[in-house]
């Protein structure tokens, strides 16, 4: 006679699971709760000097310090948090997200892929300003929004707006817009933004508004001024050559082959006398690709300025709007990171990044480094990534003074007046500038006192540009 062979591993279990769901639905015990908050318990995503750290509900795609909120932009939907506390705010669904204005001025623009319109919303309430059912593309500043209705293929109208106005500013016609002209901030012709690993293309938020913009349209480049929204000119490119809008300039650039080389020119133009300002030959933009002479990129740089190689395979930092040389770097050494007030350069021997100010040349700083740094540069803090081991560095980009510095693998996503938000996966955290160096942090100004041995320092913070080309009260 056979003995039965009872119920077996898999009918243990089976009876088990459904002994727990018993007890757990008649009341007697619950053992769920504790499972999910076990998944859901977050680990550190760096030491000391991270104020909060908060778990959002997907992994950014974007995230930006508009005033007193956190906008984190993930594939399907928009929240906000406050960075106080990293409580959230609200959220909503939304296919893409930007931030236009600063500080207690921003706004929070959504929209969906594939449909017309948009909405602003307050960045700590979620509450609609104001909403658009036509518009098919939104570029964001900090000082300007500006929106284009396409009613037909040929025909555009472009809008502008303060950030939190309920009237345009000005109105100004397009004779239509290429493909690829939708959703938040498509690519205008302006300048290519060095990046680097760790640290995030949109850490430093919304930039100001250049003076003058490029949109292509039809092969052809309509350069429009943005104080007044005229359409200065338009004209179409020679096969040969790259049109780009930088500083307030229109920049032509050439790169014809001879001999297995690709020679190079570049000239800035003014859009509305249609004269030449200036021109320099053999600069290198970084418009070409690394085998022939087809210009496929902008030009690389930051703001008004532009970084070039020269034939000798120095490094520059051209001024766009005079042509003049703001930096000749020696030889061997490497820019890393430019904005239109300093460059951050690595030094030829690899071992340390110097930061030095353009115009005069002049060594502001210096701070030991790897041998290929990852760092950009924002208004209030110079961010360095480093490896070995793993940290997050931020730094007074005037006088070189330690803001921060963390042991963490996590990225550098936003930087704000007075701290960045850093980021793993879904979570973010929120790092005081001077609270992970037992400093204080810098004033509301962004000040800073002068180094010992300092003598004079730079001008007042030139964020419009050399020229004051990118602010529209000085037009």
């Amino acid at each position: 006679m056979v003995k039965g062979r009872g119920l077996g591993r898999p009918g243990w279990l089976l009876l088990g699971l459904v002994t727990v769901v018993v007890l757990s639905v008649s009341g007697v015990w619950n053992p769920f709760p504790g499972v999910w908050d076990w998944v859901n318990r977050s680990d550190p995503i760096a030491g000391p000097g991270v104020l909060w750290q908060q778990r959002v509900g997907g992994t950014p795609r974007s995230v930006t310090i508009a005033g007193d909120a956190v906008v984190v932009e993930q594939r399907t939907r928009v929240e906000a948090v406050r960075l106080a506390d990293g409580g959230q705010l609200w959220e909503r669904k939304a296919d893409w997200s930007a931030v236009a204005g600063a500080d207690q001025d921003a706004v929070v623009v959504v929209g969906k892929l594939l449909t017309r319109g948009y909405e602003v919303l307050d960045p700590g309430t979620g509450i609609t300003r104001r909403r658009d059912s036509a518009a098919v593309a939104v570029w964001t500043w900090r000082n300007l929004l500006l929106d284009a209705r396409c009613p037909e293929p040929t025909d555009c109208t472009l809008r502008a707006w303060d950030p939190r106005g309920t009237d345009p500013l000005w109105t100004a016609h397009l004779p239509g817009v290429r493909s690829g002209l939708l959703g938040d901030n498509p690519d205008l012709l302006d300048t290519r933004r060095m990046n680097a690993v760790r640290i995030d293309d949109g850490v430093a938020g919304p930039e100001p508004v250049p003076g003058l913009l490029g949109f292509p349209v039809d092969g052809r480049v309509h350069v429009l001024d943005t104080s007044t929204g005229r359409v200065l000119t338009d004209i179409e490119p020679d096969r040969d050559e790259r049109l780009s809008v930088v500083g307030g300039r229109m920049l032509r650039i050439t790169a014809r082959s001879k001999d297995g080389n690709c020679l190079y020119t570049v000239s800035g133009w003014d859009p509305l006398t249609g004269q030449e300002a200036w021109r320099r030959a053999g600069v290198n933009l970084g418009t070409a690709d690394a085998v022939g002479c087809l210009q496929r990129k902008d030009p690389l740089g930051a703001r008004s300025v532009l970084i070039g190689v020269s034939p000798d395979g120095r490094e520059a930092v051209l001024d766009a709007y005079d042509g003049r040389l703001l930096l000749v770097t020696d030889p061997d050494t490497k820019i890393v990171a430019v904005d239109d007030r300093y460059a951050l350069v690595r030094a030829a021997d690899k071992r340390s990044v110097v930061a030095r100010e353009l115009g005069s040349g002049r060594t502001r700083w210096s701070r030991p480094a790897e041998g290929e740094p990852r760092t950009a540069l924002t208004l209030p803090a110079a961010v360095f990534a480093e490896r070995k081991p793993s940290r997050l560095v931020a730094l007074d980009p005037r006088t070189g003074t330690e803001l921060a510095n963390l042991r963490t693998a996590a990225n550098a996503l936003a930087v704000g007046p007075n701290g960045m938000i850093i980021g793993e996966g879904r979570e973010i955290g929120y790092v005081r500038f001077g609270a992970a160096t037992g400093g204080s942090a810098p004033d509301g100004d962004g000040s800073q006192p002068e180094p010992a041995g300092g003598g004079e320092g730079p001008p007042a913070q030139q964020s419009c540009g050399p020229k004051q080309e990118a602010c529209s009260d000085t037009k």
